[in-house]
């Protein structure tokens, strides 16, 4: 049977609960324990699909084509372990499948209320995902932060858990804030006092506090805390501000949660591999040279938009013993200043995904500057789509070109709707999701880049490749590299006689993991990587 860890948060929302959960997850699983992690989100929306980036960050895709809160990702990328639709669980979600239930007649004409059914709801998909993951241990983490109205049918529900499970089967973290009053110059223990007092009036002694800091928090602290929260000293745990998020899972290492989790669910504390992971952190701390990227998006005001992106950035600069220096560039502003102002000097640029016409214009613009001057680029999603435009109307003479998302009249719709797509309503759930198969083309830089026919690869779009264009397209010097088995969809371009010029309709970031980077982004980095100067000794060798 499967033992759970409840993580739940107080004093202020994005504490880092989710990085404390897949940092435990991570912990674990260096210690044999298989983990699977899921979010509770307090939330209407049945899923952020229909959410702007701007109101919750970035999208997450799951390989069976969940929309999900981007904590997700930090799951998959911590434990290198797929989560699925299970694994993200709003309660959006939770009320329609109980109301669906109830018009069903499922609850035999009984009177449909918060407790027991909305709570019954909850508890029985933690449960699920126990059965179908297999896992040792299921960890979940609760959104929000204890106090919340929309908080409280989850911890009601994770309250009434205990009482379906030995004692010894589930262990509650708790992740509060410590700031520090520089009058003073006091780390102050109130606020947590008075978040697991709030925490314990509803029915949950926390078993291990997790204090937030940005400086050290002294024994005397830590047994203030315990004596006055209910737990041992040792269970009180400090969690300093990182310079990385990476460099967590060693930090909380070294300060005892994993063993003191185990203590509490009664689990054998085995000896714990983070050789690798270690390595990873210090790569981090002491980069190579760094390569200068332009990230081109519409959303670049709120960087959670793109996490996904820039942590793949990140694992291929590691991968490629170099340094990122990630600019944010805005493709509105990109518009008004033109392209050579603002990417002068990159040695690569990046257009990730997004929808609508706002900025569009300057991702193009930029895609044309990385033609021209034979700079490294990679496209993804609609920056895919917007480099197919690029082509038809810089290349192909094609003056009005665009997506028919953009201009459901053009005359040239070189992007176009997917036929499955045509009698769609609903915008939630309903684009291309999740895992598809892409044949690679042999002898293509794609193919060369993965080292396989075929991959397998996660998707969230409705448009795609006009393939009334695509014989155009072939004959102007770019290459179809991958498509769907039958042929049908474009899903991989690239354009021949560049140094690397790649776009797919995917979303390879999703795919991305520490210490094994995405092949597309491990051939962008080390393609910008060959654009910077040499060092003597680098100079030396080559000419050897």
């Amino acid at each position: 049977m499967a033992k759970f860890v409840f993580v739940t948060g107080g004093v202020v929302s994005s504490i880092g609960k989710g990085i404390v959960a897949a940092s435990l997850g991570r912990l674990l699983k260096s210690r044999g324990y298989s983990v699977s992690i899921l979010k509770l989100d307090p939330y209407l929306n049945v899923d952020p699909g229909t959410m702007s980036p701007y109101q919750h960050g970035e999208v997450f895709v799951t390989e069976d084509g969940a929309e999900t809160d981007l904590d997700l990702g930090h799951y998959e990328r911590f434990t290198d372990t797929a989560m699925s639709r299970l694994n993200s669980v709003t309660t959006g979600s939770i009320y329609q499948a109980v109301i669906n239930k109830e018009r069903r007649g499922d609850y035999n004409g009984g009177t449909v209320q918060v407790i027991p059914h909305i709570t019954g709801e909850i508890r029985e998909r933690i449960h699920r995902v126990a059965a179908n993951s297999n896992a040792d241990v299921v960890i979940t983490e609760i959104g929000g932060t204890v106090g919340d109205i929309e908080s409280l049918p989850f911890l009601e529900a994770i309250r009434e858990f205990r009482s379906e499970v030995g004692r010894h089967d589930l262990a509650y973290v708790h992740v509060t804030l410590m700031p520090y009053i520089g009058v003073s110059g006091e780390l102050k223990t109130k606020p947590t006092q008075h978040s697991v007092k709030e925490l314990r009036s509803i029915g949950i002694q926390p078993d291990v506090l997790v204090c937030r800091s940005d400086r050290p928090i002294n024994n005397e602290l830590k047994t203030k805390i315990g004596g006055f929260c209910g737990v041992s000293t040792k269970a009180v745990v400090q969690s300093l501000d990182a310079d990385s998020i990476y460099a967590v899972p060693i930090a909380l290492e070294k300060e005892g949660l994993c063993r003191q989790v185990l203590e509490v669910l009664n689990l054998q504390d085995h000896e714990s591999d983070m050789a690798n992971w270690e390595e990873l952190v210090r790569k981090l701390r002491n980069p190579g040279p760094a390569v200068k990227v332009a990230l081109v998006g519409k959303y670049v005001q709120l960087n959670d938009a793109y996490l996904s992106v820039v942590e793949a950035l990140r694992h291929a600069c590691l991968d490629a013993d170099c340094g990122l220096d990630l600019n944010w560039i805005n493709a509105e502003r990109l518009e008004q200043e033109g392209a050579e102002k603002l990417l002068r000097g990159m040695d690569a640029v990046v257009v990730p995904g997004g929808f609508g016409n706002r900025g569009v214009d300057g991702k193009i613009a930029s895609i044309r500057w990385a033609r021209e001057q034979r700079v490294p680029f990679l496209g993804l999603c609609l920056g895919m789509q917007t480099a197919v435009i690029e082509w038809a109307r810089n290349s192909a003479g094609l003056v009005d070109a665009t997506s028919a998302e953009l201009e459901p009249a053009s005359t040239h719709p070189v992007i176009h709707l997917l036929p499955e797509q045509q009698d769609v309503v609903d915008l939630g759930g309903t684009m291309r999701l999740g895992v598809y198969p892409c044949r690679l083309v042999a002898g293509s830089k794609g193919h060369k880049l993965y080292g396989e026919e075929v991959v397998y690869e996660r998707h969230r779009h409705r448009y795609e490749f006009n393939n009334a264009y695509r014989s155009l397209f072939l004959e102007s010097g770019y290459e179809i590299s991958g498509m769907s088995p039958d042929g049908r969809l474009v899903e991989l371009i690239e354009l021949k006689n560049h140094p690397f010029f790649l776009a797919c309709q995917y979303h390879p970031e999703f795919l991305s993991r520490p210490g094994k980077p995405h092949p597309l982004f491990r051939g962008l980095i080390e393609a910008a990587r060959e654009r910077l100067p040499q060092s003597p000794r680098e100079a030396i060798s080559q000419h050897q």
